[in-house]
């Protein structure tokens, strides 16, 4: 027996031809196997025999404060998560005139709807913040915004917020409110109503900007870029909130993002040679291409298995709609 080290990568055989590979990060240990990843629970209170190899069994119950007896969750009967009514972007073409639309940053956040009683994600799957994150949070309005620690901190508030039982990490969190759902008011009364809402120190109303043209625009934009920002998201004056995809909101990016599945593998070169060079992937609607740029050494020693959602960054798509200069993100997420 001994312990995994973070950042430490294990290899153990198990029922399939080729090895699991078991991971730590932080509080998480990881298995690439069908068991570990088809568990319902937060990935922190996730285990399966491959890690109880390593680790045994009296430290693995005390790393997930406890069973060990747990099993992919059975499909018949189970109760599936609901994807809640959000507002969601279009991206933003020269075609439309920003000019009178409300500019505010785009947050490399994990998108959270405070229902009233809970967090939930995008996907409808729920959030396990400590008791004081939502002490204070109003029960009777609904909340849109995002579970934000920063610039540049997506892969740190993913790790946090995808987990259960931490406390002291979910200090560096922030709430930031962009919007009220269930008010059927227009967007500046929206705004109204939630500077007027009594909020924790931990909850912050986004700032909104009123765009005074292309021009007002793009130096907005370059300021957020330099700043290690993602972009400006577009919200037009006076406009309802719909629960689906909108040309109400728009996002607005120098480069864009998307989601596709692993397919294959293409061989390192160069001083890569011998380890993973690009990834082959797919995009939802069918179209194939290849992403290579922004994998990390880390990563090329130990590529996703295929048929992995991964989430890549792309300036722009050619006339056949494939991917230009794509830019591998990370696995992709509840986002």
């Amino acid at each position: 027996m001994k312990e995994i080290l973070d950042g430490e990568v294990v290899l153990v055989q198990g029922s399939a031809s080729e090895p699991y590979k078991v991971r730590r990060i932080g509080e998480v240990i990881d298995c690439s196997c069908p068991a570990w990843r088809n568990q319902s629970l937060p990935i922190n209170k996730r285990t399966c025999k491959h890690i109880r190899k390593i680790q045994g069994d009296k430290a693995e119950s005390a790393r997930i404060g406890g069973s060990l007896t747990m099993r992919a969750p059975k499909t018949k009967g189970k109760e599936q998560a609901v994807p809640p009514a959000l507002l969601l972007a279009n991206k933003w073409t020269p075609e439309v005139n920003p000019a009178g639309w409300w500019m505010s940053e785009k947050l490399d956040g994990i998108r959270a709807l405070w229902t009233g009683k809970e967090f939930i994600s995008r996907l409808g799957n729920k959030f396990y913040p400590p008791a004081w994150f939502i002490e204070g949070l109003p029960d009777n309005t609904m909340l849109d915004g995002e579970l934000w620690m920063g610039r540049g901190k997506f892969q740190e508030t993913m790790s946090i917020v995808r987990s259960q039982g931490l406390n002291l990490e979910w200090a560096a969190i922030t709430y930031k409110i962009f919007d009220i759902p269930n008010l059927n008011f227009d967007f500046e009364m929206r705004c109204e109503a939630m500077r007027g809402l009594k909020l924790p120190n931990h909850c912050e109303i986004v700032e909104q900007e009123l765009c005074m043209g292309v021009t007002h625009l793009r130096e907005t934009l370059s300021k957020f870029e330099k700043l290690g920002g993602e972009g400006v998201m577009l919200r037009q004056y006076g406009s309802k909130y719909e629960g689906k995809r909108s040309n109400t909101l728009l996002k607005v990016k120098s480069f864009f993002d998307d989601e596709a599945v692993i397919t294959g593998y293409e061989p390192g070169k160069g001083r890569h040679k011998g380890r993973l060079g690009g990834y082959h992937c797919k995009l939802f609607n069918g179209i194939k291409f290849s992403v290579g740029s922004g994998l990390t050494d880390k990563g090329r020693d130990n590529p996703l298995s295929i048929g992995t959602k991964i989430t890549f960054r792309y300036c722009e798509l050619t006339n056949d709609g494939v991917p230009r200069f794509s830019v591998f993100v990370s696995e992709c997420v509840d986002k």
